[in-house]
């Protein structure tokens, strides 16, 4: 300090003062006010899924371990095999459903145990499982769809499994069910591939992000599964040529088998294979089905609002988001935010049916990282940001 007068020293002091309160208030305003910050948000729900992950572990253990995945009463037992070498991240998960339908429990039995024969990947683990039920209808259910999560979350959280290669099939009833399962849980997968089955009421448009592939016989006439299938090259192909970055697909009939197609719908494997799951599309398209969700990507509604035949279609450009819909009941929409979509630092501007409705920053916070992992136990799908909009009638 030697050559400094009193009064320099003075001010020095004060001024070091000045700037550690003002310092400590933006730290302050930043965790209060302003929101989290994306390293924070990060650390955040490291620290929450790892929470999360723990507290369920023994329990999804447990089921695994059993080969039975338990779900509000409802029972999925399996079949498993593992195949090739376990990759850094995990393995690829094959749910692989089985068919049969309305019958004897023996029947579904026989199909079920078949399933886990029928396919054979370089690298992967193939689940069979079984139907809870017995109806024409296995695998359209509303149970199904929790029943395949919690089957999901039990390899994913025991390490076994890459949770963004995770890939739906299933022969005739079961092929009915990729039909049925892959639009309304479209998030969940990296692709689906339909074997010999039959769409029923499903419509393809929830399968913009989701690659598809469709294996058919072209002899295979009951219920004109053939003709449908035909007829769904032709809407998949529609739906491409209309929005270029969507509905990836494949369709092939084979002209010369019947239902049965002699283990050359197997292709199908390597073709999923391919494809990586995208958490976070830039545009969303989300066709209720007569089971319905609350929450489709980065899309959300209320649950007792969700009907069947709304229609949500969502894009990000910048940091702009369009909305547009076609819905029956819906008072409120949920728009669950991440800096994978758009960054959270500065103002996003959100549009609803060509009317601006918000545009400034929506704050990241430990709460919509709770109610994001509460709602859907996946790491890779957890929203740091919630905008809440109320739809005008």
């Amino acid at each position: 300090m030697k050559g400094l007068n009193e009064q320099t020293v003075l001010a020095a002091v004060v001024a070091s003062l000045f700037f550690l309160i003002s310092d400590f208030g933006t730290q302050h305003c930043v965790a209060e006010g302003a929101g989290l910050s994306r390293a924070q948000a990060e650390r955040v729900c490291n620290r929450l899924w790892t929470e999360w992950a723990n507290a369920n572990r023994r329990g999804l253990e447990k089921e695994r371990n059993n080969l039975s995945i338990m779900y509000q009463g409802n029972t999925l037992r399996l079949l498993e095999k593992r195949f090739g070498n376990r990759p850094q991240n995990g393995h690829s998960l094959f749910i692989s459903m089985h068919g049969g339908g309305g019958g004897p429990a023996q029947m579904n039995d026989g199909q079920w145990k078949n399933q886990i024969r029928l396919y054979a990947p370089g690298e992967g683990i193939v689940v069979a499982p079984r139907a809870p039920g017995n109806t024409w209808d296995l695998w359209h259910k509303a149970h199904i769809d929790p029943l395949f999560d919690r089957l999901i979350q039990s390899y994913v959280v025991a390490g076994l499994v890459d949770p963004n290669r995770v890939y739906l099939m299933g022969y005739s009833a079961g092929g009915d069910g990729v039909f049925q399962v892959a639009p309304r849980m479209s998030d969940r997968f990296a692709a689906a591939s339909m074997m010999a089955g039959h769409p029923n009421e499903t419509q393809p448009d929830g399968l913009r992000n989701l690659p598809f592939s469709i294996w058919m016989g072209g002899r295979d006439s009951a219920y004109k599964r053939n003709q449908i299938a035909a007829e769904w090259k032709k809407k998949l192909a529609g739906l491409r040529q209309a929005d270029i970055r969507g509905y990836p697909h494949l369709v092939t009939i084979y002209p010369d088998s019947g239902h049965w197609m002699n283990g050359r719908d197997r292709a199908a494997l390597p073709w999923m294979q391919k494809f990586t799951r995208n958490s976070w599309p830039k545009k969303v398209v989300w066709l209720q089905d007569d089971v319905t969700h609350s929450r489709l990507y980065w899309l959300g509604v209320r649950a007792d609002e969700a009907s069947k035949g709304d229609r949500i279609e969502a894009e990000v450009t910048g940091q702009q988001i369009r909305v547009t819909h076609q819905c029956t009941r819906l008072s409120e929409l949920r728009l669950l935010l991440s800096d994978n979509l758009l960054n959270l630092d500065r103002p996003v501007e959100v549009i609803v049916n060509g009317k601006g409705v918000h545009n400034a920053i929506v704050p990241r916070s430990e709460k919509s990282i709770r109610d994001s992992l509460k709602e859907r136990p996946d790491r890779n799908l957890i929203a740091t940001a919630t905008l809440q909009l109320k739809i005008e009638k």
